[in-house]
């Protein structure tokens, strides 16, 4: 019937709006989505670097060694030696191979086996002193060719180590003196052991033949101790302001 008909359209009207406001309050209610937070990016690990190395007093003072009863160590300076002396006579009389595990010392006996710890990277080398010097200041060990090579440093040339007796002789048995001066002209050393002799006796020149030439050695003292040819060492240099160095007085 047309009445109902109208009634049935009126309530679809209302029915429609009725929806359409529960649409439109759910459509209020929506949350807005927000951009999520950043995360900040894992932190790196960072390396911490050393601190750098202060100089330490044998740096400062090479030719001082720590006394142990039975053992002995020294920090300063090496160096190493090559060609041209590969083939030639050692003090001791071998003939150098720069490829053998070998050194030069100016105090340690012969056959004295010492391990060498380079400082700068922590690398060591055991050798065995069949050698004298070096007579260069600032510096206590010559090393071969093959030992420099070892503990990474030939390319730098020289590098702060410390030494730890490791076998051989007894190092503080024997007789220690002070080298004055080395002449290739043996009239100088005459010279020079004449004005010594009168404060410093005995005062002996030893010839030494090395890969420039002869060399003619001025040693003063016959001393049954290191630190007391030290002493005479300090002396000498206070005195006559000339540079000097301890050394074991070989046989």
């Amino acid at each position: 019937m047309p009445e109902r008909r109208g009634v049935k359209r009126i309530r679809a009207v209302f029915a429609g709006i009725f929806v359409g406001l529960i649409l439109s309050g759910c459509a209020a209610r929506r949350p807005v989505a927000s951009p999520p937070a950043s995360v900040p990016a894992p932190s790196q690990p960072t390396a911490t670097l050393p601190a750098p190395a202060q100089p330490s007093a044998s740096r400062r003072q090479p030719q001082t060694s720590i006394a142990v009863p039975g053992e002995y160590s020294e920090v300063g300076i090496a160096s190493w030696y090559g060609a041209p002396f590969d083939g030639r006579r050692t003090s001791d009389g071998e003939i150098y191979d720069m490829n053998d595990l070998t050194a030069a010392h100016r105090t340690l006996p012969f056959n004295s086996i010492v391990r060498v710890t380079n400082l700068t990277n922590g690398k060591q080398v055991n050798v065995r002193i069949n050698d004298r010097g070096p007579f260069v200041a600032n510096r206590i060990i010559d090393l071969s060719h093959s030992a420099a090579r070892a503990i990474g440093m030939l390319g730098p040339g020289t590098a702060e180590v410390r030494l730890d007796v490791i076998g051989g002789p007894d190092p503080s048995t024997g007789f220690f003196g002070v080298q004055v001066g080395a002449f290739q002209l043996k009239e100088n050393a005459d010279r020079l052991q004449q004005e010594l002799s009168a404060r410093y006796a005995p005062v002996d020149v030893s010839e030494f033949n090395s890969s420039n030439g002869t060399y003619y050695r001025v040693r003063a003292g016959r001393l049954p101790s290191e630190s007391a040819a030290r002493t005479l060492a300090l002396q000498i240099q206070q005195e006559d302001g000339t540079t000097v160095f301890v050394v074991r007085l070989d046989n």
